[in-house]
């Protein structure tokens, strides 16, 4: 028999925050179906117990759903991004082939005086060494830049060249720690849809040359994640590494991939990222993005654009962007000449 699929999210409606059961465009308020579930997170507890008595609560819903799309267009619903509370974030960098090899092209990562085909070829048999006997590249975000998958995206007051970045992401559902490749997807509760933000021109650090990368400013600023709309359960994702990656910029495709072209996948990523840390459930694990960044079509976000985002079957993002505020930080501001470098 088929599985009733369905999804998680975080809502709030009229008001009130309201932890969401999602089937199609209808909308159920999961407490009806575990009314000791306060908040998504708490679902961890015991997932895959949680997963089935929501299946047989749609089965025979007791409570009267609502329309996502018409909620939406009334203006009575945001949605949140689907775990609550946002946990840490743990992100992969340069983990897509094409991407590795498009950056180091745009950015001339490799040696002096190289052509673009030299750096193509440099890169591409380094990544390819890597793959073989090296790590993943994995780094930290923090919680307070996770945003909705609607919400508005700010472009900062110190930092230009921000760059989308789509990215599938994972949420862990149970405690791992040094989990060999092939029990890793055992840790998965499910799957949601990530844009890692990027401010290029903060990435830098001429002034501390033996660190040279700043991923802390770079993509740590307010609405540089934006994550959902929903957590889709791993139960409803049959193969990770056969999804479809698009990002669109005012309507145009700038994105266009498959997880196939994961240079590390998603179990070697948790296998070797608890080989260092203690994942938790409800850890946020992003595995990298694909080629077609602004780095690459050398245009970055302006104020007004719309990024339009999907990965198979995990749902659709929509975000505008704002522009800067106009107003320095205290910090940034007590330094203009650092500033204006």
């Amino acid at each position: 028999m088929a599985m009733t699929r369905f999804a998680i999210g975080t809502f709030v409606l009229d008001g009130a925050v309201v932890p969401g059961l999602v089937q199609g465009d209808e909308l159920h308020d999961l407490r009806s179906a575990l009314p000791a579930v306060s908040v998504t997170s708490e679902l961890f507890s015991d997932w895959e117990a949680h997963l089935d008595r929501l299946a047989a609560y749609l089965a025979a819903p007791t409570g009267a759903p609502q329309p996502l799309e018409a909620l939406g267009a009334a203006g009575r619903l945001r949605v949140l991004p689907p775990v609550q509370p946002v946990g840490p974030i743990l992100a992969a960098g340069a983990n897509y082939r094409d991407h590795i090899i498009e950056m180091s092209v745009a950015h001339k990562l490799g040696r002096d005086g190289a052509s673009a085909a030299e750096l193509r070829e440099d890169a591409a048999a380094e990544i390819d060494a890597r793959i073989r006997t090296g790590d993943p590249y994995v780094w930290t975000g923090i919680p307070s830049a996770v945003s909705g998958a609607y919400d508005d995206v700010q472009l900062p007051d110190v930092g230009a060249d921000v760059d989308w970045e789509l990215e599938l992401g994972v949420v862990i559902g149970r405690t791992a720690h040094r989990v060999a490749v092939e029990d890793a997807l055992d840790h998965v509760a499910g799957y949601t849809i990530v844009n890692d933000l990027t401010a290029r021109t903060l990435v830098p650090r001429d002034d501390m040359a033996k660190i040279g990368t700043d991923w802390f400013r770079a993509k740590n600023q307010p609405t540089f994640f934006p994550t959902g709309p929903v957590l889709v359960p791993a139960r409803f994702v049959p193969d990770p590494a056969d999804l479809r990656i698009q990002l669109r910029l005012n309507g145009q495709l700038m994105q266009d991939a498959t997880t196939a072209g994961l240079a590390f996948d998603v179990p070697s990523l948790i296998s070797y990222a608890s080989s260092v840390a203690i994942l938790q459930p409800g850890d946020l694990l992003i595995t990298g993005s694909p080629a077609g960044n602004g780095s690459h079509w050398k245009r970055f976000l302006r104020h007004g654009d719309v990024m339009e985002s999907t990965i198979t079957g995990l749902g659709r993002q929509r975000n505008v962007v704002r522009g800067p505020s106009g107003v320095l930080p205290p910090w940034q501001a007590s330094r203009p000449d650092t500033v204006s470098a």
